[in-house]
């Protein structure tokens, strides 16, 4: 019988995955801390503002390690304003599925795929990182069925763009219990995004890792406006007051627990212009300032920033370390500046 798949080899068990490399004591303590933290600030008992940091994506254990441990003491100096929430993303959406996945897919960003050592890796940089420098992390989920290989870890989950209209998503972030943020759609479309909050904020029933599962619902499932783009390839950003308040509108038509929303300054609210994210934060900023609805939608900021600005191409003769190569990203000087800005417009 001919068949398209080829089975490599079978792949551990998240549970399996967990006994091998299993969180200590003090970093089940700090994530305990941490989502509580987080939690309080959907909820509205917490004023604080969020800021999901850091790079496109992790591809570079040491980098990314060294990137949180200079958030965590900018962080201590913040603390009383803002809550630092550092981006470990460790799998990418691609378009057309070609080019650099992750560190899931590819350990090493220069050679061949190994999603066996993917997955260690990407447990073992979490863990460092956490236990280096006292912050839990973001991570998007890309594979709904590789949630429970970080479960244990994550205080944040983003749903992408092109994730965030497929069922699975949807109903495995309804069994989670920590905040879930679901990006618009490329389209744009916001009802797109708030029927994938609708959907993971209640009770759901299905097939997961061949198991029938039964889910309570996510009340923390939220969403993130991160731009549009329309026919004919053009970038349409959604981050000014007109669109906050449109969002507000939409989520006030609807039963939802904790309407909030996160903002994307990147992607197509920039125009992957990754200057831009310091014009545009500053900007939401001012519109949380001139109206207490909108304050209170508003709960944080996305923003992609690295040791080194701006990006490279996999492989290249004058590889930079810190340095993106995926998007281009924030320094870590502007990215610092504009924490403390943050701090003290918000």
């Amino acid at each position: 019988m001919i068949m398209s798949f080829n089975f490599l080899k079978k792949l551990p068990t998240p549970a399996e995955i967990k006994a091998d490399y299993p969180v200590t004591a003090k970093v089940e303590q700090i994530k305990k801390e941490r989502d509580e933290m987080i939690r309080k600030v959907f909820t509205g008992e917490s004023d604080k503002f969020l800021v999901i940091i850091g790079p496109c994506s992790a591809d570079n254990e040491d980098a990314v390690c060294e990137y949180i441990n200079r958030l965590a003491r900018v962080q201590e100096k913040v603390s009383d304003r803002l809550i630092l929430i550092p981006r470990i993303y460790t799998n990418k959406p691609r378009t057309t599925g070609e080019g650099y996945k992750g560190i899931l897919h590819q350990p090493d960003p220069e050679k061949k795929p190994d999603l066996l050592h993917g997955l260690i890796a990407l447990r073992k940089m979490h863990m460092r990182a956490i236990e280096e420098s006292g912050l839990t992390a973001a991570d998007e989920m890309l594979y709904p069925e590789n949630w429970r290989y970080l479960d244990d870890i994550l205080s944040y989950v983003a749903i992408g763009a092109r994730s965030v209209e497929n069922q699975q998503h949807r109903l495995v972030v309804s069994g989670m219990d920590i905040p879930a943020g679901m990006k618009n759609p490329t389209s744009g479309d916001f009802s797109v995004m708030l029927n994938s909050v609708v959907a993971a904020q209640i009770k759901q029933n299905f097939i997961y890792r061949n198991w029938e599962v039964e889910t309570t619902g996510n009340p923390l499932a939220h969403t993130i406006l991160r731009g549009a783009v329309n026919k004919h390839g053009n970038a349409i950003p959604n981050y000014h007051y007109e669109d906050l308040q449109l969002l507000l509108e939409k989520y006030n038509e609807r039963d939802l627990a904790n309407p909030a929303v996160i903002v994307d300054a990147n992607h197509s609210n920039s125009n992957k212009q990754f200057k831009e994210q310091i014009r545009i934060t500053k900007e939401v900023l001012h519109s949380r300032n001139v109206s207490q609805d909108i304050k209170t939608l508003v709960k944080g900021v996305m923003i992609e920033s690295y040791l080194e600005e701006g990006n490279q191409k996999i492989g290249c003769a004058d590889h930079v370390y810190g340095k993106s190569i995926t998007d281009p990203c924030l320094g870590w000087d502007d990215s610092e500046q504009l924490i403390y800005t943050i701090a003290e417009l918000c």
